[in-house]
C-alpha cells in the first residue's frame, strides 16, 4: 500500500490498522480489544493482552532458528573496543542479568534506575528488567547529582545498575561518587547498587554495592524466564530533561510500545531482520531506547552500540569507519552530529576512505534540520537524508518520510527543512489560539488530536493531574506539542520551533527558526542560534549566534552586517535583526539541543536553572559576557 492509503486507513479504522500491526508481535494472550477509549483523555491500547517485549527483542528470534545472527555490535573508540553479541548469546546474558535482579528482591512492577555509560551492560540491564516485569528508568550516565536524586526520589528504584566511570574523548567520568552524592541527598534509598567496574578507573565498593561481573558468572543465579505483563503494564519511565522540581516521568507501555516500534523499523526506516541499524545516540535518551534498543531487536535486525562522538574519537570520520565495517544500512543522528562533522571537514575528506556503499538511507532528528545541513549530507552521501520529528513523549516518529511505504521518490518527495507528512496513526493539524485548525501555510501551535497511536504516553509516573495540566488542557482533545510551525498545501509539516521560540517583535509574531535558516545557508556558518532578548520598545529583539566552519577566517564584523542584510532580505525589516555575534561554540544538551532557552534568560539578566543534560557548562561561562553585552 501507498503511504497516503495506509495514513488514511489509520485515521478511518485505527482499531483495524493497529491490530493488523500487531500480528507482528508475539503474545501470551492476543489482544481482542485493541483500544480502550471508556475513560478520555485516557486511552489504553490492547487492554486485555499480555506479553513480554524481551521475549519478542530475543526469544522469538533464536526460536525462530536465528540464534546465530549478530544482535548487537559494541564499537568503543574511546576504550578501543569491539565485541560482537549473536542473539543467542544476548539472550544468554540478559537471562542471566534478570537472575540476578531476581535474586536482589525485584520483581514484577518494582522500578530499576540505570545510571550505564554507553555499554553493552545497559543494553542487558535494560532488557533483563522487561524480561521479568521491573520497569527500567535510564538516566543518561554522568547526570549531576542533583539531578539524579530527584529522579531517585520520584521513581523509588529497589535496585540501582551503575558503572564506575564514563569516557570522554579527553577525560575520565567518575560515576560511582556522583551516585553516592545522589544517594545521600535523595529520600528513598535502594535496596542494592549493581556496579559495573571498569579499567580506567575502578570504584571503591561500599555496603550497598555488588559487582556486576562476579555477579554474572555461570551458575552464580538461575536465569530468569520471561515473566508475562498486561499490555498496558509500563515498560519503562524516561524522566525528560531540563525540568525544575519534580521531574515528569514519562511512561511506556508494554504492548502499544512494542506493536508501534516493530511496525516502524520497515515502514519508516526501511529496516528488515538481519539488516544492520547505527543510531548515534545515547542510551539515556528516547533515540537510543526505541532505535538503539527495542526497535531494531524486536525486528531481527542488527543494532550498533557506539561509544564515542562524531568527532574527536579520532576524527570526523568516525561515522564513515562503522559504517564501512559493519556494512550499516541505515544510519541515525542529531543534526548537530553532521554539523560537527561538517565543521571539521567542510569538503568531507575523511569519506573518501571508507566504503559507505552499504548505506541505504540517513535519519536525523533531535532539532530542526536546516535546509544547509541537508543538502551537504544528501550530496556529500548521495543517499536520502530524512528529517523525522518525535518527542520523548511519543517514543516514535510523529511526522518523516517513511521509507517503507513508498515506492520510488517521486512519489513522496523530500522538501529539505520539512519533516515530510505525518505518520500513520497521528491526526497532526495546526491550531490557533482559539483552537481551530488553521488554513494551509498559516502558523499556529502543532497538536495532535486524541486518541494518539500505540507506543505515545498513555500518562506521566504516578501524575495523572499533571499530564493533563501539561499537555491536553491547552487544546480539549488534543495532545500540545509545543512546537510551533504550519502544514503546507501537499500536507507536508514544517516545525518551526517551539513555541517558547516564537518571539513578539513590537506586535509581529516572528519564528527565531525562520532567521536561523537564513543564517545557516551562509558558506561561513557551521551552526547557529537565534533567541529573542527583552527590548524596552519593542518587547523583545531577536539575537544572532553563529559559529564559524572550521578553517574560515572572516572579518566578524563584516560577517554580521553580511547575515543581518540576509535576514532582512530573505524575511523582511520587520525581524529587526540587527545584531549577530561570533561565539566559539553554543551551549548545548548531551543530545544536541542548543540551551536557546537558558541563552536567552541570560541575556534578560536572569539567574537560569542550568538543565543537568548540559554537554559543557564552560561554553556557557564563556558565553555570558556576549549575551548579557549591550545590543
Amino acid at each position: 500500500m501507498t503511504y497516503a492509503a495506509e495514513y488514511r486507513r489509520s485515521l478511518e479504522d485505527p482499531a483495524g490498522f493497529w491490530a493488523e500491526a500487531a500480528e507482528g508481535i508475539s503474545w501470551i494472550r492476543r489482544p481482542k480489544t485493541v483500544i480502550d477509549d471508556s475513560s478520555p483523555p485516557f486511552y489504553r491500547w490492547f487492554p486485555d493482552a499480555r506479553l513480554n517485549t524481551c521475549y519478542n527483542a530475543l526469544d522469538r528470534h533464536v526460536i525462530a532458528g536465528h540464534a546465530d545472527r549478530t544482535a548487537l555490535i559494541y564499537d568503543s573508540p574511546v576504550t578501543g573496543t569491539k565485541r560482537s553479541y549473536s542473539y543467542a548469546h544476548l539472550l544468554d546474558l540478559v537471562a542471566r542479568f534478570a537472575g540476578v535482579l531476581q535474586a536482589c528482591g525485584v520483581g514484577k512492577g518494582d522500578r530499576v534506575l540505570l545510571y550505564l555509560p554507553m555499554i553493552p551492560e545497559a543494553v542487558i540491564a535494560m532488557l533483563g528488567c522487561a524480561r521479568i516485569g521491573a520497569v527500567h528508568s535510564v538516566v543518561f550516565g554522568g547526570f549531576a547529582p542533583a539531578e539524579l536524586a530527584v529522579r531517585i526520589d520520584d521513581a523509588r528504584p529497589k535496585v540501582i545498575v551503575s558503572a564506575s566511570c564514563g569516557i570522554e574523548p579527553t577525560r575520565i567520568v567518575e560515576y560511582k561518587p556522583m551516585l553516592e552524592e545522589a544517594i545521600r541527598r535523595a529520600d528513598h534509598k535502594p535496596d542494592q547498587c549493581i556496579i559495573v567496574q571498569r579499567p580506567e578507573a575502578v570504584a571503591e565498593m561500599g555496603e550497598l554495592d555488588l559487582d556486576w561481573a562476579t555477579l554474572m558468572r555461570a551458575g552464580t543465579v538461575p536465569a530468569a524466564g520471561c515473566v508475562p505483563v498486561a499490555a498496558t503494564d509500563p515498560l519503562y519511565v524516561l524522566y525528560t530533561s531540563g525540568t525544575t522540581g519534580r521531574p515528569k516521568g514519562i511512561v511506556r507501555d508494554n504492548g502499544g510500545h512494542a506493536v508501534a516500534l516493530n511496525w516502524t523499523m520497515n515502514a519508516v526506516y526501511g529496516i528488515g531482520p538481519g539488516d544492520v541499524m547505527f543510531t548515534a545516540s545515547d542510551v539515556g535518551w528516547v533515540v537510543g531506547h526505541s532505535y538503539i534498543v527495542y526497535g531494531p531487536l524486536l525486528a531481527g535486525a542488527t543494532t550498533v552500540l557506539y561509544e564515542g562522538k562524531p568527532v574527536g574519537t579520532p576524527d570526523p570520520g568516525a561515522f564513515w569507519r562503522v559504517i564501512a565495517e559493519y556494512q550499516v544500512n541505515v544510519l541515525f543522528t542529531a543534526p548537530t552530529a553532521f554539523r560537527a562533522i561538517r565543521r571539521q571537514d567542510p569538503d568531507a575528506e575523511h569519506l573518501k576512505q571508507h566504503d559507505i556503499s552499504s548505506l541505504r538511507t540517513l535519519f536525523l532528528a533531535g532539532e530542526r534540520l536546516d535546509p544547509d545541513t541537508y543538502a551537504w549530507a544528501a550530496e556529500k552521501l548521495g543517499v536520502p537524508v530524512v528529517d523525522n520529528w518525535w518527542q520523548t513523549e511519543t517514543g516514535w516518529p510523529i511526522c518523516a518520510n517513511p521509507r517503507g511505504l513508498v515506492s520510488n521518490d517521486s512519489e513522496l518527495p523530500i522538501k529539505p527543512g520539512s519533516p515530510s507528512v505525518p505518520m500513520p496513526g497521528y491526526d497532526v493539524q495546526v491550531l490557533s489560539p482559539d483552537g481551530k485548525p488553521v488554513p494551509a501555510g498559516q502558523e499556529g501551535a502543532i497538536c495532535l488530536r486524541l486518541p494518539m497511536p500505540p507506543g505515545t504516553l498513555p500518562t506521566l509516573w504516578q501524575d495523572d493531574e499533571r499530564y493533563v495540566a501539561s499537555y491536553l488542557s491547552a487544546y480539549p482533545g488534543w495532545y500540545l506539542s509545543g512546537d510551533g510551525g504550519y502544514i503546507d498545501e501537499d500536507g507536508y509539516v514544517w516545525v518551526m520551533g517551539r513555541t517558547d521560540d516564537v518571539i513578539n517583535v513590537a506586535g509581529h509574531r516572528l519564528s527565531t527558526g525562520s532567521m536561523e535558516a537564513v543564517l545557516a545557508a551562509h558558506p561561513a556558518v557551521a551552526e547557529c542560534a537565534v533567541v529573542g532578548v527583552a527590548d524596552s520598545l519593542k518587547g523583545q529583539l531577536p539575537r544572532g549566534f553563529v559559529v564559524l566552519k572550521a578553517g574560515v577566517d572572516t572579518d566578524p564584523k563584516q560577517l554580521s552586517a553580511e547575515l543581518v542584510a540576509a535576514v532582512r532580505a530573505e524575511i523582511g525589516a520587520v525581524a529587526s535583526l540587527q545584531r549577530v555575534d561570533v561565539v566559539p561554540a553554543l551551549p548545548k544538551t548531551r543530545s544536541g539541543k542548543i540551551l536557546r532557552k537558558t541563552m536567552r534568560e541570560i541575556a534578560d539578566g536572569l539567574t537560569p536553572v542550568v538543565p543537568g543534560t548540559i554537554e559543557d557548562a564552560g561554553v556557557l561561562d564563556r558565553l555570558t559576557p556576549i549575551l548579557r553585552a549591550d545590543s
